[in-house]
């Protein structure tokens, strides 16, 4: 009788977690809606740099852990797409092929776009994928963000002056944009 209780104790137990972390996100329709409307923004939350160099150099750290994901929050990087216009602001971890000396805004991805097309698909899992070819920007070849129903996203930047870096986050609705007089 004891081992019947504490088995259903477990359950119960493993119930009410699994409940309590699907909650968070957002319903797979205010997704879709989202995605098909293409005015959305990523806010990203983590950073996965894919250079061993930077790896290395995170763990040589005191009392760092073994990890390559660096913590983005509290920081407002995202990815801003709307119909005219996409705003990157993203931080960069790896290595730069065409650095430029004393204007660090140019070795991370700061810019904004008003020339990109936007390709949009929807895999077997309900998953959607974003693929945004920026025309005007030399730094970025490829923003491809994969959307998960609950609002998670995955977001990676192919470059040809650089090495990729991928980001984890969410997306959310655009802020207005009130116009100024």
């Amino acid at each position: 009788m004891k081992k019947y209780i504490s088995i259903i104790f477990v359950f119960g137990f493993l119930f009410l977690f699994q409940n309590c972390s699907s909650q968070s996100g957002m319903d797979s329709q205010t997704v879709s809606m989202l995605v098909n409307s293409q005015d959305f923004s990523f806010r990203a939350e983590r950073a996965t740099p894919t250079n061993y160099d930077v790896i290395n150099v995170m763990n040589s750290m005191p009392n760092s852990t073994s990890t390559r994901i660096l913590d983005l929050t509290g920081s407002n990087y995202s990815v801003d797409l709307r119909k005219d216009k996409l705003e990157v602001v993203l931080p960069y971890f790896g290595r730069v092929f065409n650095a430029t000396y004393g204007n660090t805004d140019k070795n991370s991805y700061r810019f904004t776009s008003k020339d990109f097309t936007v390709n949009k698909s929807q895999n077997k899992k309900g998953n959607w994928i974003v693929s945004i070819k920026p025309n005007d920007v030399s730094n970025a070849d490829e923003i491809i963000i994969e959307v998960f129903k609950n609002g998670k996203a995955f977001t990676s930047i192919r470059s040809n002056d650089r090495q990729p870096i991928s980001y984890d986050g969410y997306i959310t609705k655009n802020e207005e944009v009130k116009p100024q007089p």
